[in-house]
This record gives structure tokens, C-alpha cells and sequence, in this order.
């Protein structure tokens, strides 16, 4: 049986910590948050893995190190309100929820957001709530958001993201390109969000996040 103690703090000390995550919030988080609780049962043994847990069909868990220098570049305040796009079974709003003030968790299967709020209760995690929707639609009840995290790839950043982020706000998330891909951190200023490279990461598209096709005639 694995001892999830020790593979966690290996995952910190060997994945995360070695990728420029200096951050002491980001590692203290990632070295308290079972991350065997929010992935699949027949998946728990290898939760501490450095690669993305499939969840479903383009859906997964991002590896610890893309994970973890995502919320590097976010640079998350104790005082902020926080949208978690795409949050699984509720690991990423979980460690998260350990450096915001407070976490929207938005989820779209309808199944992985219930269990995500039962992980999250059966977890004390009291500061986040899950709100079953689409991903691209966010949770404009609850916004402006201070930061907002996208858990997977997208190749077109909907405009209702846009609209919830707080000018002067952060938003992070992997813009695809091909089977490649770059983590990429947004500042918006004026109502326009500006872009800039922080690393290579690749993840798949989220539902919602796709370019739509042109026709051509």
C-alpha cells in the first residue's frame, strides 16, 4: 500500500519545489492537501505521479508542476476571491482555497461536481463552494473575481471570463497549440486582458474552449 504522506512530500520536494515554485503558501498547500482524496479511486496509488490523472475524456487532474508554477505566476493574496474553471473532483480548488480568501469552483459533469463538494466537505475545506455549469459560462453570480485559474488548455479565451475578472486582475491557463502548448499569465487593464508567456505546459482543451471552425467557401 502506498504511503501517500511520503509520496506526497516527494511530489513536493522532487516536482514541484525543482520547477522555480518558491512560493511558501503554494508549497505548504501542496504538501497539506491529500491529493489521493480528488482522484479516482482505481487512481489513487498513483496520485504523486509527475503527469496529468485522466478524470474523463479531456479531462484531467494538471501534473504538480504545471499545477504548481500556475499558482506561482497567479500570485493568489489571502484577501482574494478566486474562479477555479474546470475544477475536477475539487483538488485544485482545495489548494487553492489554502491561499484565497475564498474559492467558485466551476464544473460542468454534473457527477464530478457533486463528489467534488462531498471531497471538499468530508475535507473541512469551509472557504470554496462547486457550481455545476458550464465551463465557459464561469459564475457571474459571485463575481468580479481578483484571479481566475483554468484547469486544462484552451484555444479561445470566452468573453464571459473576460467580464468576470476585476480590472487590474490575474488569469492563468494553457493556451493550446496543437499538441504542444504555453502556460500563459493575463493582467487586465482597461477592460482588455495582456497576455504574457510564463512556461511550456500542455493540457487538453476544456469543453467550451475550442476555436470554433471557419468555412471556407
Amino acid at each position: 500500500m502506498t504511503d501517500f504522506l511520503t509520496a506526497r512530500k516527494a511530489m513536493v520536494d522532487c516536482q514541484v519545489r525543482p520547477s522555480d515554485v518558491t512560493s511558501y503558501p503554494i508549497i505548504a498547500a501542496m504538501s497539506a492537501i491529500p491529493r489521493e482524496e480528488y482522484v479516482p479511486r482505481d487512481q489513487r496509488e498513483t496520485a504523486y505521479l509527475g503527469e496529468h490523472i485522466t478524470l474523463a475524456p479531456g479531462r484531467v487532474v494538471l501534473d504538480a508542476r504545471t499545477f504548481g508554477k500556475m499558482l506561482e505566476a497567479l500570485d493568489i493574496r489571502p484577501t482574494e476571491m478566486v474562479l477555479d474553471i474546470g475544477c475536477g473532483l475539487g483538488y485544485s480548488t482545495a489548494v487553492t482555497a489554502r491561499l484565497a480568501e475564498f474559492v467558485v469552483a466551476v464544473e460542468q459533469d454534473e457527477s464530478m461536481a457533486s463528489e467534488a463538494e462531498a471531497i471538499l466537505a468530508a475535507q473541512s475545506v469551509d472557504n470554496a463552494t462547486v457550481i455545476t455549469g458550464d465551463l465557459a459560462a464561469g459564475a457571474a453570480a459571485h463575481g468580479p473575481y481578483d484571479a481566475i485559474i483554468i484547469q486544462g488548455a484552451f484555444e479561445t479565451l470566452p468573453d464571459t471570463l473576460n467580464d468576470q475578472l476585476k480590472d487590474g486582475g490575474r488569469i492563468v491557463g494553457i493556451r493550446a497549440e496543437g499538441a504542444y502548448g504555453t502556460c500563459l499569465l493575463g493582467l487586465k487593464s482597461q477592460g482588455k486582458i495582456i497576455w504574457r508567456r510564463a512556461f511550456d505546459a500542455a493540457a487538453p482543451v476544456l469543453p467550451g474552449f475550442a476555436a470554433k471552425a471557419e468555412f471556407i467557401f
